[in-house]
């Protein structure tokens, strides 16, 4: 990832409490902000996976999520988002779950490698 362009994709919550996994990582190293659980911040963007009391959003809700970053990432093709594996982590979802609400994203969009991890 180069600094000027590339966007960090972090799964959140609505609360924008970046306290763990990769919001924590997202607003150490890539500009999140506290207290903006959805959007563009900094270097990094939030996609919701659990509301505000950090409860585990529907998998619909999340897919909602998916496709307003998917129309954000169309209208700024200038940049290029590495999108981590949301949601299968605190909010406990599998990748198999996730990865299919991706498979039209932009080609501006790319998955992190962390995708390759095994599921826990």
């Amino acid at each position: 990832m180069t600094e000027k362009t590339d966007i960090f994709v972090f799964g959140s919550n609505l609360a924008g409490r970046h306290g763990a996994g990769a919001a924590l990582y997202a607003l150490k190293k890539h500009g999140a902000v506290l207290f903006q659980g959805e959007g563009l911040q900094g270097r990094s963007y939030g996609i919701p996976t659990k509301d505000h009391q950090i409860r585990t959003l529907h998998l619909d809700n999340i897919r909602k999520h998916v496709e307003e970053f998917k129309e954000f990432a169309r209208l700024h093709d200038d940049l290029t988002f590495y999108v981590t594996p949301i949601g299968c982590g605190l909010a406990g979802y599998k990748r198999e779950q996730i990865r299919p609400m991706f498979e039209d994203m932009p080609c501006n969009c790319r998955f992190a490698e962390t995708w390759d991890d095994a599921d826990g």
